[in-house]
Order: structure tokens, then C-alpha cells, then sequence
């Protein structure tokens, strides 16, 4: 058993390592103070006393190297966990702050070039082109195939009874040398007294029809034609007017002229 105990004393102190300045400073207090206190008595009765103070020192360090040693051997070790190092963050770089874009400059528009007169007329529409009464309806309006030298005004004109009386009546404002070109109408020629002459500021055109005549129900067509000053005219000032007499009384329609479609 101190065989045993000796050997476990040996492998404890073996093993540990212990301060020994902290210990060799502990020992001269130790040695220190019961000497100062007895310096005066015998040099006999004090050694003991220092032999004693070692062999407690002695014993002292392998009390504590054994129990060192039994730490060493009942603690497990703790297992070391090595923390792997964390993949560095990426950097993100700030985006950079778009900048507002530059104003749009408008690009220079170039001048219209000047060009001649169209090649077709855009006379002034007119609200009031169609108009119906009784039997009678009507519509005035540009023909398609006039110019800007040269223009034509027709009228429409539909009856649901037969006429026994009957006057048109076209009004060309002068819009600058308006002249009579011609005329011309579906029913026949030898029913009607035609004039053309300037009136009040307008070139106007007329058919009556003669007394003893009729017109039959239907649609006839009147026009009047006339050249004028080169440019697109305006026909907002021309006009028409219709006057006739059935078996169901006297009506009369009129308006203006649209423009050619």
C-alpha cells in the first residue's frame, strides 16, 4: 500500500509543475517568522524546528502534486471544438445613385417648306346643308371634281309628290371673280327658264318651271358652275333655296353647301 502510494506521489510530482518561487516564498515565511521570534534561544532547539518546517514544505508538495495527479486522471479531457473561420461577407458595393437624366432638347423644327395651292378645294362646311319639309328634302354640296381655279355647287333634291310648281334658287358668294361657267340639271332643259346673274353680291343661278310642267317624284339634281380666284375658296356664304307647290300644299327647304366628300 505506501508502495503504492509512493509510486502515485512520483508519477503526480512527475508530472506537475508546480511555482516553485511562489512555493520557495512561502517556505522562508514559513522559516522565517518562527526564527525571529526565538532568535535568542539555542541554535539546538531551532533546528529541529527547521527540519520539521521542511518536512512539512516536503510534505505539502506531494499532498498537493497527488491531487493534481487524481484531477488529472478522474477529469476527461474536454473535447477542443476548433470553430471553422466564417467565409468572409462579400462586399456589396453601394449602387450608385442614378443621376437624373438630361432634358430632353427639343430638335429644331424645320421650317414648312411654302408650297402652291392644293390641288383640291376645302370650302368651309355648313351645318345646314340638309333640310326637309313636307314632300321635299335636300342637300347641298362642293363637287368632288373642283379646283382651285375652278368650283361646282350641287343640290339634291328628293320629292314624295309630283310638282306642279317649282323654283331653285343657287347662291355663289363672290369670293373674288366668281364667273358663270355653265349649268345643268336632270329634268329637262325645255321645262325649266334658266338665268345665271349677279346679285347682292353673289353669282346666283335660278330654274323655273314653266307653267303647264311637272316634276315627277324622285330625286333631281341642279348645279352651277363658275371659275374663281386661284386659292381654296370658302362656300361658308353660299346658299340655296327651294320653292314648290304639290297636290299636298306649298313647301320650301334650304341650306348650304358641304364640303365635296
Amino acid at each position: 500500500m505506501n508502495e503504492h502510494i509512493a509510486r502515485q506521489l512520483r508519477e503526480a510530482a512527475e508530472a506537475h509543475q508546480p511555482d516553485r518561487a511562489r512555493m520557495l516564498a512561502r517556505v522562508q515565511r514559513g522559516a522565517a517568522g518562527p526564527a525571529a521570534r526565538h532568535r535568542a534561544r539555542s541554535g539546538l532547539r531551532s533546528w529541529p524546528k527547521a527540519a520539521l518546517a521542511g518536512l512539512a514544505t516536503a510534505g505539502i508538495l506531494a499532498t498537493g502534486g497527488f491531487a493534481v495527479a487524481s484531477i488529472v486522471r478522474t477529469q476527461p479531457p474536454s473535447d477542443t471544438t476548433t470553430t471553422a473561420p466564417s467565409a468572409p461577407s462579400p462586399t456589396v458595393a453601394p449602387s450608385p445613385t442614378p443621376s437624373a437624366p438630361p432634358a430632353a432638347t427639343a430638335p429644331a423644327q424645320a421650317p414648312a417648306p411654302a408650297t402652291s395651292a392644293p390641288a383640291g378645294p376645302r370650302p368651309t362646311p355648313s351645318a345646314s346643308s340638309r333640310a326637309q319639309n313636307g314632300p321635299l328634302w335636300s342637300e347641298g354640296s362642293i363637287d368632288a371634281h373642283s379646283t382651285v381655279y375652278w368650283g361646282q355647287n350641287n343640290l339634291t333634291l328628293r320629292t314624295a309628290q309630283p310638282l306642279t310648281s317649282l323654283t331653285v334658287e343657287l347662291r355663289i358668294a363672290q369670293t373674288g371673280d366668281v364667273r358663270d361657267t355653265g349649268n345643268w340639271r336632270t329634268l329637262p332643259s325645255d321645262d325649266f327658264t334658266v338665268t345665271a346673274q349677279e346679285s347682292g353680291g353673289a353669282l346666283v343661278y335660278r330654274w323655273v318651271l314653266k307653267p303647264g310642267r311637272t316634276v315627277p317624284a324622285g330625286q333631281h339634281e341642279f348645279a352651277g358652275q363658275y371659275n374663281h380666284a386661284t386659292g381654296v375658296r370658302s362656300s361658308a356664304n353660299d346658299s340655296y333655296r327651294v320653292d314648290a307647290q304639290s297636290a299636298g300644299g306649298s313647301a320650301s327647304v334650304g341650306g348650304g353647301f358641304a364640303p365635296a366628300r
